[in-house]
């Protein structure tokens, strides 16, 4: 049986309250600050103050925790509008933002399949804002958005973490990387390269993941249309 599907055991007041909204939550808590390597049962335990043992009445192994640490942070993606359209571009926002706030869920996303309430709530607002779309398009559709949303989101967060791991934010790497390439454009030997990363250099992170959502999103349209 699968973990949403079973009964949480009786809560036991001594020596410290217990259920899976408190596991999960510490264990967020945990990767956001350290990442997913700093999550496992026995840290979690200590960070709620009870035996390790004690948290296996509740979550089987750490894939089942990990499962509901996903679909708690699917609670936080809440695809809204009028129209299709309106409803895929909030999923894609709303779901970059949760990310940018758990960069360890860029590691989790499009793993294991997500059948919590949360993530199965989330299916149904987008496949319902599709209803009149043909049926044999719906889970393409869905699948092209999240497959650009998972890809953008994890450049971006690798970029953060390679930020850290280097010591150079993004202004600094530009200022390091900016001559380099000038001197390597000016071989002549990547004109077509040359020309887009100089046009390109006025983007940034939020500009280049809408422009490339506008895209999506435009192809999708004229699909639909036909």
């Amino acid at each position: 049986m699968l973990v949403w599907e079973r009964p949480e055991p009786p809560d036991r007041p001594v020596p410290a309250p217990l259920n899976r909204e408190r596991i999960v939550r510490a264990a967020i808590e945990l990767a956001d600050a350290d990442g997913l390597d700093a999550v496992s049962l026995r840290k979690v335990a200590t960070a709620l103050g009870v035996g390790p043992m004690r948290l296996y009445s509740y979550i089987d192994s750490k894939e089942e925790l990990l499962d509901l640490m996903v679909d708690a942070a699917y609670a936080e993606i809440r695809p809204a509008g009028d129209t299709w359209r309106e409803v895929l571009r909030s999923l894609a926002e709303s779901t970059r933002q949760t990310v940018h706030a758990h960069e360890w869920l860029a590691d989790l996303l499009g793993g294991r399949p997500q059948l919590g309430p949360h993530a199965l709530a989330r299916g149904e607002a987008v496949v319902a804002a599709l209803d009149g779309v043909d049926v044999d398009d719906v889970m393409p559709v869905v699948g092209a958005v999240d497959a650009y949303v998972i890809g953008a989101v994890r450049r971006e967060i690798a970029g953060r973490r390679a930020e850290r791991a280097t010591g150079m934010d993004e202004r600094r790497w530009q200022a390091a990387l900016g001559p380099y390439l000038e001197r390597t454009f000016a071989t002549g030997r990547f004109p077509a390269l040359a020309t887009v990363v100089r046009d390109a250099e006025h983007l940034d992170a939020d500009a280049t993941f809408t422009m490339g959502l506008d895209f999506l999103l435009d192809g999708i349209e004229a699909r639909i249309a036909r």
